[in-house]
């Protein structure tokens, strides 16, 4: 997957932005903070796991989502997060 799909789209960033300050959550309480409904927020879970950004535990019903640490351009995008937040505070 390329890079231009994961973030073009508002939807997905905001996504990540979420798991980045939240570190995980259940796909409702990340739809609500999104100010997505469930279906659009799970279909960008469903692309930022297959592109192994993120991955889930399930209990039961309930999926929790988290970014996938293993993942080397995980820790590339939370630097940026972290850095662009950083800089946000300082303007």
């Amino acid at each position: 997957m390329m890079i231009e799909d994961i973030f073009s789209s508002r939807g997905r960033v905001r996504i990540l932005r979420i798991l980045f300050e939240i570190e995980e959550l259940n796909i409702s309480e990340i739809a609500r903070r999104a100010g997505l409904n469930y279906t659009t927020t799970n279909q960008h879970l469903q692309m930022l796991e297959k592109a192994g950004l993120i991955r889930h535990k399930s209990f039961g019903r309930i999926r929790i989502y988290r970014f996938n640490e293993e993942n080397a351009k995980v820790r590339v995008i939370k630097d940026l997060m972290a850095v662009w937040e950083q800089g946000s505070k300082q303007t």
